[in-house]
């Protein structure tokens, strides 16, 4: 960005400025991915090289972006997806992200990890929003967990099955955030003294930094170690179908699975009681050298696009993107890093303005391909797709 560029308007935009705003530690965090980082280049770039047919001469004088996802009437077909800690990027993060996803009328996605809880984003919303959940060797807990959801109007539980152990983020260890002992502690202070601007409005007076919907199962509240030992002995690698059942059994509303890549997985959620599926590879925080999840999406919606709703994330920064997922079958998109980036350039405002902008762009997109729907944009309108010319 030069010096003329002072208004932040793309994703990327908003991450120049989120990564001189932010503390290095907390930028890598959401900016990295696992290992080499392979994945996090080719979700991105697989969507770039994907190019669009431009048609002519076609009636589109009534272009609308409007659509329903999961019985969300939503405004455009995006998603703000779960990420957890985002009340560190902004003062009381997850309370600003879900009112400009109410403002631009597109669902929010409250991590189970996050810094505000279930009840204040409720309190400050009162709007429907979605919660994110991981399974837990605590199934008592999990139940209090899901009963929290209900009582604060969640509509959909989005369920993710990709991370019965966390991936290897390399810049965790780099930057001190993981391990490091002294020398990792004191890289992290020297980190934040170089962010005076973060230090004050979100360090200070965005307290308290517990994580809000596991507050009760930590005896001090603002000891983030004891939180770090909670989650290492909660997460449960031994998760299976039969446990997506149980889940199915507690919960009433919309379900959706999250971190779908292949389509025997897609179809065995389909059959364990899902209603959507997320094809996902954790925006490449898992596993590095897996495929892009725009690679796998058209194997996904041809196992299962006919039962259920099928959703993608990773790489995703325009409204462009956009397009060309629902091209190949996909009913919405959630946002990862870019409504982050977003709101730690510009809080809610950054987030209201990047959702607005996206849907400009598919807007515009859609009248230059010769189309006013959502439903009309099919493989045969990316250069390469099936079906010919039209």
């Amino acid at each position: 960005m030069s010096i003329f560029d002072v208004v932040p308007i793309t994703a990327d935009d908003h991450r120049r400025r989120a990564r001189r705003r932010l503390p290095r530690f907390l930028f890598d965090y959401i900016d990295g991915a696992a290992n080499d980082e392979l994945t996090l280049r080719d979700n991105a770039g697989d969507l770039q090289r994907l190019r669009l047919k431009q048609r002519v001469m076609r009636d589109v004088s009534a272009v609308s972006t409007e659509c329903e996802l999961l019985g969300f009437r939503a405004q455009s077909p995006l998603v703000l997806a779960p990420v957890g800690m985002t009340g560190m990027y902004a003062r009381r993060g997850e309370v600003q992200a879900a009112r400009a996803a109410n403002t631009q009328q597109v669902p929010f996605t409250l991590s189970t990890m996050s810094i505000c809880s279930l009840e204040e984003v409720q309190a400050a919303t009162r709007g429907p929003f979605w919660f994110q959940l991981y399974m837990l060797r605590d199934r008592e807990f999990i139940q209090r967990l899901l009963e929290r959801a209900r009582a604060a109007g969640c509509t959909t539980l989005a369920f993710t099955v990709d991370l019965p152990i966390p991936g290897m983020r390399l810049r965790d260890y780099r930057n001190g955030m993981l391990g490091g002992g002294l020398p990792g502690t004191l890289s992290k202070l020297a980190q934040l003294a170089t962010s005076p601007a973060w230090a004050w409005d979100v360090g200070i007076k965005g307290k308290p930094h517990n994580f809000g919907n596991l507050a009760e199962k930590i005896p001090d509240p603002d000891d983030l170690d004891l939180y770090k030992a909670f989650i290492d002995s909660q997460f449960d690698p031994s998760c299976t179908w039969d446990d997506i059942r149980w889940l199915r059994d507690q919960w009433q509303g919309k379900l959706l699975v999250k971190g779908i890549m292949e389509a025997d997985d897609a179809r065995a959620a389909v059959d364990a009681g899902a209603d959507a599926v997320l094809v996902s590879n954790h925006g490449a925080r898992q596993l590095d050298s897996v495929a892009s999840t725009i690679a796998k999406l058209p194997g996904v919606v041809d196992a299962v696009g006919e039962q259920v709703e099928v959703y993608l994330d990773g790489g995703v920064r325009s409204g462009i993107d956009v397009v060309k997922a629902l091209c190949l079958g996909a009913r919405g998109v959630f946002l990862g890093r870019a409504w982050v980036y977003a709101l730690a350039s510009k809080g809610q405002g950054g987030v209201e303005q990047l959702l607005a902008l996206m849907q400009k762009e598919m807007a515009t997109a859609m009248a230059l391909m010769g189309v006013n729907r959502l439903s009309e944009l099919t493989p045969a309108l990316l250069d390469g797709g099936n079906g010919g010319e039209q």
